[in-house]
């Protein structure tokens, strides 16, 4: 008889119990959409969930500095700093001219604090190195690879949706790499709640189908039930 699938809370009031109660572990997911739809928090929400559960965690981040992240997640009480004095957190930059050795820093960051949670923000830049989709596609594939050797570790994948676009990411090929997808919306101004999700794709997972509102508040993303 197959064994349980083990399940990851992502820390988001509201979204696993529409994926039957989180991630699958040791699986990576891509969480894409337009500028300033709330990626960046919803990786750090993800990230705390872990530190509050023992969980060494690890942040790549290809674009912002490590410092405006931190103070960033102090916004809303989340001190990384702390964490990373203790060894459970690490939070670095990565050049994207790099990306070629990006698998490679990536693989021995999780080794060295047996990271259970990882982030990488983001694949939109890969682009400044990386000449041809099909470059940036054998790029991500192989680091989702890389990461099934080590199938405690849960990681999210941060993109971004060009505006006015219908594609699902920067260059459209990373979503058909990972094992789910998450699409962060802005409704624009004038609507009861002017943020929504869409879970567009959750390998070995039943999840909800409808479009979900949600808004950022004190303790960050808070997922509700779709109006009816």
């Amino acid at each position: 008889m197959p064994s349980a699938i083990k399940r990851v809370k992502t820390g988001i009031p509201g979204l696993d119990g529409l994926m039957e109660g989180g991630f699958v572990q040791g699986s990576s997911y891509l969480v894409t959409g337009t500028t300033g739809t709330g990626k960046t928090l919803f990786a750090c929400q993800f990230l705390w969930q872990g530190l509050q559960q023992g969980d060494p965690v690890v942040y790549i981040t290809l674009e912002e500095d490590p410092v405006d992240i931190k103070e960033d997640a102090m916004l809303f009480g989340w001190d990384f700093a702390t964490y990373e004095k203790k060894g459970l957190c690490k939070i670095i930059y990565h050049d994207p001219a790099q990306v070629n050795n990006l698998g490679t820093v990536m693989m021995s960051e999780i080794a060295a604090l047996k990271a259970r949670r990882l982030v990488i923000d983001s694949t939109a830049v890969m682009g400044l190195s990386l000449d041809t989709h099909a470059q940036v596609r054998r790029r991500v594939y192989g680091i989702i690879n890389a990461l099934k050797s080590h199938d405690g570790c849960t990681a999210l994948i941060v993109s971004e949706i060009p505006e006015d676009s219908k594609a699902l990411s920067r260059f459209g090929v990373e979503e058909f790499v990972v094992d789910g997808v998450i699409v962060l919306n802005y409704l624009g101004i004038g609507e009861a709640y002017n943020r929504s999700l869409v879970i567009r794709k959750m390998r070995r997972t039943n999840h909800g189908k409808d479009v979900y509102p949600f808004e950022i508040a004190g303790r960050g993303i808070i997922v509700k039930k779709p109006e009816m």
